[in-house]
């Protein structure tokens, strides 16, 4: 199946921006720090990096399995919403992500800080980031997990009855219960285990704005939205996909007969030469019969005995 263009460029500048973070690396620079997005009160900083930050990685599994995501669903939603309408969910909802990464790190800082200073209050956040700068540099998110998060929201929403496969499960499930169980992993691992490194807010970031984006294409329908979003557009698409594969079946099937009939036709004798063939064979079977009649069975020889009795298993 070709890559829609969107997605397959989307996956060659992520690759092209692993490798080059990874070349740089031998040089002592690290391109995480320059293009990841740190906390917003941290003073490497940038507006560019809420962009930026989502084309990085910080290692091999990490971008494996978001470009895996990313072609395996992103194929199927940018068919159905076009290249233009894909780009702009995509960028919207990662930008998203780093927002509410950049929110969620926020609390933290003020708890920490609320817990650890005696008369602690909401104007002492600037000062205390101020004297932690070195450590809030630190707080560098990257990856596309968010907007790769996003697009299999939109892949539940536009497809909730699709079954597919998800390793390890042994059954299909529904694409809607998939959404809802990454939902649901995602929000327990950012509750019960706030220190892994991994940015499961972002992950949920970006499916809230994924959500709510789509929302409003469904309530704020365009002449564009409206034939680019809901379910009629993607069952029309995998019914498509499904006629198809049938196609392919049937004309693999066809082709199968055809060459059968053919090999028939070219093994086989004609129609001409089988009568001949049969007549010569029951004009045999009549003179050893005569000869019966006149002289008696034990009269016929060994090979005539074998053509009658084949004769008589034939019919």
């Amino acid at each position: 199946m070709r890559i829609p263009t969107i997605t397959k460029n989307l996956l060659i500048i992520n690759v092209l921006a692993f490798l080059a973070m990874m070349g740089l690396q031998r040089f002592g620079i690290n391109l995480n720090d320059i293009c990841g997005l740190h906390f917003f009160l941290a003073p490497d900083f940038q507006v560019y990096q809420l962009v930026t930050y989502m084309f990085m990685h910080a290692g091999w599994q990490h971008i494996i399995f978001n470009m895996f995501a990313l072609w395996m669903f992103g194929c199927v939603v940018e068919r159905v919403w076009g290249p233009k309408k894909f780009l702009f969910y995509y960028i919207f909802t990662g930008v998203g992500a780093g927002i509410l990464q950049e929110i969620v790190q926020f609390a933290q800082l003020y708890y920490m800080a609320s817990e650890q200073l005696p008369a602690f209050s909401f104007s002492d956040i600037f000062e205390v980031a101020h004297n932690s700068s070195e450590v809030l540099n630190q707080w560098t998110t990257v990856g596309a997990s968010g907007a790769v998060y996003a697009i299999l929201l939109a892949f539940g929403m536009i497809f909730p009855e699709e079954r597919i496969f998800i390793f390890p499960l042994p059954i299909p499930i529904k694409a809607k219960w998939f959404v809802v169980g990454y939902v649901v992993i995602e929000l327990f691992s950012a509750l019960s285990t706030p220190g892994d490194s991994v940015a499961h807010f972002a992950h949920l970031g970006g499916m809230l704005f994924g959500f709510l984006l789509i929302r409003y294409w469904y309530r704020h329908p365009s002449v564009d939205s409206s034939q680019m979003y809901g379910r009629s557009s993607g069952e029309h698409l995998f019914s498509n996909l499904r006629s198809r594969w049938e196609q392919h079946q049937n004309r693999k099937t066809e082709n199968y007969r055809d060459s059968q009939t053919s090999t028939q036709t070219s093994t086989h004798e004609s129609d001409w030469e089988y009568n001949a063939r049969q007549a010569k064979e029951q004009d045999e079977v009549d003179r050893i019969l005569d000869k019966i009649r006149k002289s008696g069975y034990d009269s016929l020889t060994t090979e005539e005995k074998q053509k009658l009795f084949n004769q008589s298993n034939r019919k």
